[in-house]
């Protein structure tokens, strides 16, 4: 599979950089232990390791490249299958201490992001999604997504939710199972919208968390309640954070947000009204844009944007009509 570059007339502008993937998920393998047995045993097999969200990256050019192992070389640890892509590799993910790697003192630890040419070309370093994710090429930005949800998801699911028995991977790393119960558990994400709310006279709202510095703003966002649809969502927390009401909510992509296991799904939704009441808690500060007036504030630093890895970015430029400058 490719990536697919959706212009802004049949969705959102530009990539979603988190939902690209070029293997095939292989779920009817996933219970096949002889497959998986002989399948592990082959050196053609690609392992990625995984450490709280981190794994080992390569620069190479412009972009970042996985560090794969074959899987004698492999730590010990939890394993998840990722899928085989198109010429029959399978991969592999592996949750454990990252191994040192060949550079030895050059090796670092990347905690923001970063731009290819701030890392000396072929130097190993410890990154995550957030710092080199739109820097990975398709197939390394799927496993490394898939990784580090499914790590995620395993890091807080060790004990049975009923009886507290330590439970067991199983399924290539897709269940965990009770073995005093017999229950068993499959990885899940928290569903969430994120919406860009626009008015009558095709002005944006952007706002700014009060954890966020000043000049820092997004669309808003939240997750989707118990029997409740995306779209009464969308109405719901728009009302709450900002005291707007918005019909016609239109979906318009998503992309997994794996910090920790979010399924971000993107909106546009009309307001029919325009006084902003603030839920403080939520909500620090709010602000209406016209494009030439969110232009300014971008030029001017004013105003910065999430970074282009994110749902909100590609909704705010969908509304601008062009890729936009400024980023957190």
């Amino acid at each position: 599979m490719e990536i697919v570059d959706i212009t802004a007339q049949d969705g959102l502008l530009g990539p979603l950089l988190l939902a690209r993937s070029a293997v095939d998920r292989s779920a009817a393998l996933r219970g096949d232990a002889a497959w998986l047995e002989k399948t592990w045993a082959d050196p053609v097999t690609r392992v990625v390791v995984v450490d709280d969200g981190n794994a080992l990256v390569r620069r190479s050019g412009e972009e970042f490249s996985l560090v794969f192992s074959a899987p004698a070389d492999a730590p010990a640890g939890e394993r998840y299958l990722l899928g085989v892509d198109a010429g029959g590799v399978a991969y592999f993910a592996v949750s454990a201490p990252l191994p040192e790697p060949a550079l030895g003192a050059s090796h670092g630890r990347l905690v923001s992001p970063v731009a290819a040419s701030a890392v000396p070309d072929g130097q190993v370093v410890a990154a995550g999604l957030r710092q080199v994710g739109s820097l990975l090429g398709d197939l390394d930005a799927g496993l490394l997504v898939y990784a580090v949800a499914l790590e995620a998801w395993h890091s807080t699911h060790e004990f049975c939710p009923r009886c507290g028995s330590r439970t067991e991977v199983r399924s290539g790393g897709h269940v965990r199972v009770c073995p005093r119960d017999g229950g068993q558990h499959f990885p899940r994400v928290d569903p969430a919208v994120i919406m860009l709310v626009h008015d009558e006279q095709d002005r944006c709202l952007l706002a700014r968390g009060p954890q966020w510095p000043e000049g820092r703003m997004s669309v808003l966002a939240g997750f989707v309640e118990p029997g409740e649809s995306l779209e009464h969502a969308v109405a719901r927390e728009v009302a709450e954070e900002v005291g707007v009401r918005v019909t016609g909510a239109r979906y318009l992509g998503s992309q997994p947000w794996p910090f920790p296991r979010s399924l971000m799904m993107g909106f546009f939704a009309r307001a029919t009204s325009t006084e902003l009441v603030l839920d403080q808690e939520e909500i620090a500060e709010a602000r209406w844009f016209g494009r030439a007036e969110l232009l300014a504030a971008l030029e001017s630093g004013e105003v910065r944007l999430p970074s282009g890895l994110s749902i909100a970015r590609r909704l705010i430029e969908t509304w601008y009509g062009e890729p936009l400058s400024g980023d957190w």
